[in-house]
């Protein structure tokens, strides 16, 4: 079986959401039939402690920071993945972003 379509989670503070939006748009993800654009996103609670070494967006190194963040979640290609990841990157504010691809076994496309 090929898998033609992933989900992405991703994980960001609600201040990058319409740059996110943008940035996902402009390479198609999160175009499902005769819409574009489609994606949702919830409030989380996510916890992470900066290492030595690193330069967080929030937090300071060596203690646990908690925030309210955003889990985004879009479809896109399998085939636009790479670009979309990148795309993600290109705006997120975090050293090491958390995006999440899950391949999905069928989509409401019949795909």
């Amino acid at each position: 079986m090929s898998l033609s379509y992933c989900k992405l989670e991703i994980f960001i503070p609600e201040s990058h959401l319409e740059a996110l939006r943008a940035a996902l748009q402009s390479v198609d993800a999160g175009h499902i039939g005769a819409y574009d654009g489609c994606l949702s996103y919830s409030p989380v609670t996510s916890c992470w402690r900066p290492l030595p070494g690193t330069t967080p967006y929030l937090g300071r190194v060596g203690e646990l920071c908690t925030a309210t963040e955003l889990k985004v979640e879009v479809t896109c290609r399998v085939a636009d993945l790479e670009k979309t990841v990148a795309a993600v990157k290109a705006v997120h504010p975090y050293e090491e972003p958390v995006i999440n691809a899950i391949p999905l076994l069928s989509t409401g496309l019949g795909e």
